[in-house]
């Protein structure tokens, strides 16, 4: 089936099979590995990707429900010259290790802080709480999430 919609501002039109995860099209045919593929059952959250501005876990959400849609990837909330506040709040907490959660961490956090710039450690938690870490446990990512606030208060993405 051919697929149209738009992953991290570009226009994509792609031929899919009907029952392609939109995980592995990001993955496999757009070659956006930033999307990590863990449990495949939506419990783990490393494939949450953003989809009309909501986070997704994208190994449930079929390619072809893309149509017309505005994907965002990890990839897509990075800038060129260098860290977003987001990012650097991550690096500054030490909030990863081994990296593998971080993407989706970071992605489901933009999420939350775009939408609840004011929230708190209680809110952060509670919808973090879908993303799961084996290496580097929840407090210093509570606190990264937490301390990268002011960037989404000013009006801005914080991306």
């Amino acid at each position: 089936m051919a697929v149209k919609f738009e992953v991290n501002g570009k226009a994509v039109e792609i031929e899919v099979e009907p029952r392609l995860t939109l995980a592995d099209c990001l993955r496999h045919h757009l070659r956006l590995t930033g999307t990590h593929v863990g449990c495949e059952h939506g419990v783990c959250g490393a494939c949450t990707v953003l989809v009309n501005g909501a986070a997704v876990r994208s190994c449930l959400m079929l390619a072809v429900q893309a149509e017309g849609a505005n994907v965002v990837t990890v990839e897509g909330l990075s800038r060129d010259e260098g860290l977003t506040p987001l990012q650097a709040s991550f690096r500054k907490h030490h909030a990863l290790q081994c990296g593998f959660c971080t993407p989706g961490m970071i992605t489901t956090a933009h999420a939350l802080l775009s939408e609840e710039p004011d929230c708190d450690a209680d809110r952060v938690r509670e919808v973090l709480s879908g993303n799961l870490c084996r290496c580097t446990g929840y407090i210093s990512i509570v606190e990264a999430v937490l301390d990268a606030r002011s960037a989404y208060k000013r009006g801005g993405t914080g991306a």
